[in-house]
């Protein structure tokens, strides 16, 4: 195992301290989506990189302001680029959650709270893991910059272009990052890549008012209908993506298929844990590699003037929905091909996109991956996970296309964090462990330049 042993007794030595730490930016609301307690959060981040022993500022990017430390490493070590983002999910239903969402909650072993787990757990770990290194007799191994996102939850519209702005200072070697959960397994992972995600609502509207569903019925156009009808030409009942242009995809290295077919595969328990007993149509593909393909989700339906479920033709209909892109696809392209699609089938339809995010891809055998692997599976004491793609999308293209850095995501949350969702949560003892995992990674890199 690593000589890591300090790194431990510093967490052990500090394990209240941090919680209280955590437990207080947790209680700070950030909802990017609604402007809540940001300007106060950007501040909050720039102190926790101050005592951390980076030299914080903020950089305007033309909404929310990206938080920025740097912490220099010894002469010719790597230079090691920490994304995170401090903006949340707005809160959702409020009578859902067993505690205030913006009151950190510690019971059972686990602390609750909205950004616990996404992202600020998780971040909040790695600043903590400099914090350790900078107190040990070894110091920093390599030189570190961190990048907090204030973005993220809104697609993070800003945040390339910005990182071009900054290519000269993350002259980096490697991007790391900590988000989302390990594998459903809950094995140790190591996530390669993040597909990309385009959001966007199709809205038909029909007569000015809602209407008697008998005195107009088979007369008055019903948008509800029309607005079904057209995403039933969007994904067949076998899953396929109908829409021209959205079903390209690069084609996995032998080494990410490698990778995928090494995952465990737990199908049953998976399912019965969100109470489903029947996967999504999706033609063969198994559940790992499912994570890894294109999608098209219909996130809501909704009669603006029917919210009652009343006897009438609605005026309004409205479907919210989103892509998750796979390597090879483009944001644009895809915005390209879902209006064209409606346009042809639905003229009157109306399409507004909103958040939109590129996906990322590193192989297996970039720079750094065995160094990465190799500290997140000693510190497991087991084989770490190479996951080719992470489910769900982070703006990391920035890094990795923009800046031409390999970037490695090092998930430290509980598979049930339910991030996003009412009671989001994170476990204690993975948050804490995630601490020294997170040091290890550095000293890792640091030790294999």
């Amino acid at each position: 195992m690593d000589p890591i042993e300090d790194i431990e007794d510093y967490v052990a030595r500090n394990r209240a301290r941090h919680e209280q730490e955590l437990a207080r930016w947790v209680g700070m609301p950030s909802v990017s989506a609604t402007g809540e307690g940001m300007p106060e959060a950007a501040e909050h981040a720039k102190g926790l990189l101050a005592a951390s022993g980076l030299a914080p500022r903020l950089v305007e990017t033309g909404g929310w302001p990206l938080v920025v430390g740097h912490a220099p490493g010894p002469e010719g070590s790597p230079h090691v680029v920490i994304y995170g983002h401090y903006d949340v999910q707005p809160a959702g239903p409020l009578e859902q959650w067993n505690s205030p969402p913006f009151e950190a909650a510690i019971r059972d072993g686990r602390i609750y709270g909205r950004g616990t787990g996404d992202n600020k757990g998780q971040h909040f770990a790695q600043l903590l893991a400099v914090r350790a290194l900078r107190a040990s007799e070894e110091g920093l191994p390599c030189s570190v910059t961190v990048l907090l996102d204030g973005e993220e939850e809104i697609g993070s519209p800003h945040l390339a272009a910005t990182l071009a702005e900054m290519r000269a200072e993350l002259d980096a070697d490697v991007a790391v990052f900590s988000d989302g959960p390990v594998h459903d397994s809950y094995e140790p992972t190591v996530s390669l890549g993040v597909r990309g995600a385009v959001s966007f609502e199709i809205t038909v509207r029909g007569a000015d008012t809602a209407l008697h569903s008998g005195n107009w019925g088979n007369v008055a156009a019903n948008p509800a209908w029309e607005l079904v009808w057209l995403l039933s030409t969007m994904r067949a009942s076998d899953g396929r993506i109908l829409v021209e242009g959205c079903d390209v995809a690069t084609t996995l290295t032998a080494a990410e298929r490698a990778a995928l077919d090494a995952l465990p595969v737990a199908l049953q328990e998976l399912l019965a844990g969100v109470g489903l007993d029947r996967m999504d149509a999706c033609g063969d593909a198994g559940v790992n590699e499912r994570l890894a393909l294109p999608t098209f989700t219909i996130n809501s339906l909704t009669c603006l003037d029917n919210q009652e479920h009343r006897s009438v033709i609605p005026s309004v209909a409205i479907a919210r929905c989103d892509m998750r892109l796979a390597c090879g696809q483009r944001t644009a392209t895809v915005v390209d091909a879902v209006r064209k699609h409606v346009a042809d089938r639905l003229p009157h339809a109306e399409v507004a996109f909103k958040a939109m995010m590129e996906p990322s891809r590193t192989l297996p055998d970039a720079p750094y991956a065995q160094a990465v692997l190799d500290a997140v599976s000693a510190m497991a004491d087991k084989p770490a996970l190479f996951v080719p793609a992470m489910g769900g999308s982070l703006p990391i293209a920035g890094i990795t296309d923009g800046l031409g850095l390999p970037c490695y995501g090092i998930p430290l949350a509980n598979v049930d964090e339910r991030n996003h969702a009412p009671n989001e949560n994170f476990e204690l003892a993975r948050f804490h462990a995630g601490i020294v995992t997170a040091a290890a990674v550095l000293r890792r890199i640091g030790g294999a330049a």
